[in-house]
């Protein structure tokens, strides 16, 4: 059965004290939580890491597990925990595979949302026109027209410079982009352009991004 739970304190958020630690399950929807974290509120699928470094395991009608510097607990809805830990401050950041086993993520670009599929067979991050005109950019004034080559076959593109990415607490600056037109790739690919300028480990099924010293 589909269930749907929201904490009846989602609009007194703010007059909520914000310590070091603080955790809070806001509400819970069939695989997926919302999760206040120090003051932040954060949409968590399964296997998805926040950048605080809090990473969603699974959600239930029951509450939400939750793993914390390697340390997994149940956390029941709308009870604040303080569980003593510190965001981390290097520039790194762990990717889960999803159930199908494919690697996406939440990063942004230009400062606005985005959901990534990390390929690393992608020369550069790749979105369809429609994703662009969401992001605002003017990919057919800016960018250099081109051809790719798509599962689909050949596309017309446009190659584009992306001012800001971001995964985490790792941003890139001025990163090579295609906008494909037509509705596909159905998700934002973060390829080699982002990618290749970071160090990329796989620790078992998790895959770890960190900037290269």
């Amino acid at each position: 059965m589909r269930f749907i739970k929201i904490a009846g304190i989602l609009a007194a958020l703010g007059s909520l004290p914000a310590t070091a630690g603080d955790i809070m399950v806001l509400g819970l929807f069939k695989d997926k939580a919302v999760v206040n974290i120090n003051g932040k509120q954060r949409s968590l699928a399964p296997g998805q890491t926040s950048p605080e470094g809090v990473t969603l395991i699974s959600a239930s009608s029951n509450g939400a597990v939750l793993e914390v510097d390697g340390r997994r607990r149940s956390y029941p809805l709308g009870n604040q925990v303080n569980t003593q830990f510190a965001a981390p401050k290097h520039t790194a950041f762990q990717v889960y595979p999803n159930p199908a086993g494919m690697y996406t993520t939440v990063g942004s670009i230009n400062g606005l949302p985005v959901n990534f599929l990390v390929d690393t067979g992608a020369t550069f991050i790749a979105m369809n026109a429609n994703e662009a005109k969401r992001l605002g950019l003017s990919y057919r004034l800016d960018g250099q027209r081109t051809v790719v080559s798509t599962a689909s076959g050949m596309a017309e593109a446009f190659m584009i410079k992306l001012a800001k990415v971001k995964v985490g607490e790792i941003e890139l600056r001025d990163v090579d982009a295609a906008v494909i037109v037509g509705d596909s790739p159905t998700e934002v690919l973060l390829g080699m352009s982002f990618l290749g300028k970071l160090e990329i480990q796989h620790k078992e099924k998790v895959m770890e991004l960190r900037k290269k010293n």
